[in-house]
């Protein structure tokens, strides 16, 4: 018997790899799975992938209340923004893992701005890969796994500014995802018509809810306000990212050094050795399709000099990475397991 964990809002597409991910996981134990509007729905029937598991053939949805997740040993909300912070106030003594953007924010004014939900304070930042951040969440009863955009962008940034390599106040974000970061609630701009054959730009301006929390992230690594252009596109792929940012050089790298090997040091020095971020061989560029199923990210680093600006390039899967993947990363150090337990950083090809 492993450790009995529970899923609730196991019903969308991150609930789904969760299930897909925990069931192939060997020290995790599947215990409660709960929906809202599903409940009562055979979970094969809403994610016919998982059909042939023990643990979900002949099961249905269950309710999400404290009665039915309240003996689990850890559990994962991956529930809409509002809906853990509730859940979480009825399971005071509960280990968590939340996947929503209720517990990530420390600044309620940006809160207050981009959700419109009350603000329910901050958690431990569940992005492992950040200095610390691996300790931060070992000791951690409840953690925040981080939005989908944040990771990627994050991951390509945070070496640069820890190491003081790039401006904090002139940093250019685009990122283009698949359509199930958009979430499984039936939209018309979703539609396959829409989709298919064409990309699209959505909430330019720093309207995007990511963009206080890659402030944030970074803003506390650099140690100074952090300012960024955000500008998300919907690409006509069901899952990925592929985020492409780029930033103001410093005199730190321009100065009488090779910048290139400077930048790519940078980023040597920050992942060695960890299980799933991976800098690329010079000159060879990420690709989302590379990543799709796995925990992984591909990053590569170059200098502009023409421009005077770093660019970097970071690929997830916005399902692993980006959502389940990294919160079964989280629960694997919250637990005292090894990190990379029931997770790979090999993608499914082509």
């Amino acid at each position: 018997m492993g450790i009995r964990v529970a899923v609730a809002g196991a019903s969308g597409y991150a609930g789904g790899e969760l299930l897909r991910l925990l069931a192939g996981h060997p020290d995790l134990e599947i215990g409660a799975v709960t929906a809202g509007t599903s409940a009562g729905k055979p979970i094969t029937a809403i994610h016919p992938n998982l059909t042939g598991h023990p643990a979900f053939d002949g099961r249905d949805f269950q309710p999400t209340d404290l009665g039915t997740l309240g003996n689990a040993e850890l559990i994962f909300m991956a529930l809409p923004h509002g809906e853990s912070a509730a859940l979480a106030r009825e399971l005071p003594d509960s280990r968590i893992v939340d996947l929503s953007a209720d517990f990530r924010l420390a600044d309620e004014d940006a809160w207050n701005r981009f959700y419109g939900v009350p603000y329910a304070g901050r958690w431990a930042y569940g992005l492992p890969e950040l200095p610390g951040a691996r300790q931060a969440i070992k000791t951690a009863r409840t953690a925040a796994a981080p939005g989908c955009y944040a990771t990627a962008a994050i991951l390509a940034l945070a070496p640069l500014l820890g190491a003081g390599l790039v401006s904090p106040a002139d940093i250019v974000i685009v990122a283009a995802s698949g359509t199930s970061g958009a979430g499984r609630s039936p939209r018309p701009d979703l539609l396959a018509s829409e989709v298919m054959g064409s990309m699209s730009a959505y909430k330019a301006g720093g309207t995007h809810r990511h963009t206080p929390e890659i402030e944030q992230a970074l803003g506390e690594l650099a140690r100074s306000d952090v300012t960024i252009s955000f500008t998300p596109v919907l690409a006509p792929m069901p899952r990925g990212i592929l985020a492409t940012c780029t930033a103001r050089l410093t005199t730190a790298t321009t100065n009488n050094q090779d910048p290139d090997t400077v930048l790519r040091k940078a980023f040597e020095d920050a992942y060695a050795g960890g299980p799933f971020a991976h800098l690329l061989p010079a000159g060879q560029w990420p690709a989302s399709g590379a990543l799709s199923g796995s925990n992984g990210a591909h990053l590569q680093v170059t200098a502009d000099t023409h421009a005077g600006r770093a660019v970097v390039v970071s690929a997830i899967d916005n399902l692993g990475k980006g959502a389940a993947g990294q919160a079964v990363q989280i629960a694997n150090l919250m637990l005292g397991l090894p990190e990379t337990a029931g997770l790979t950083s090999h993608g499914v090809a082509p």
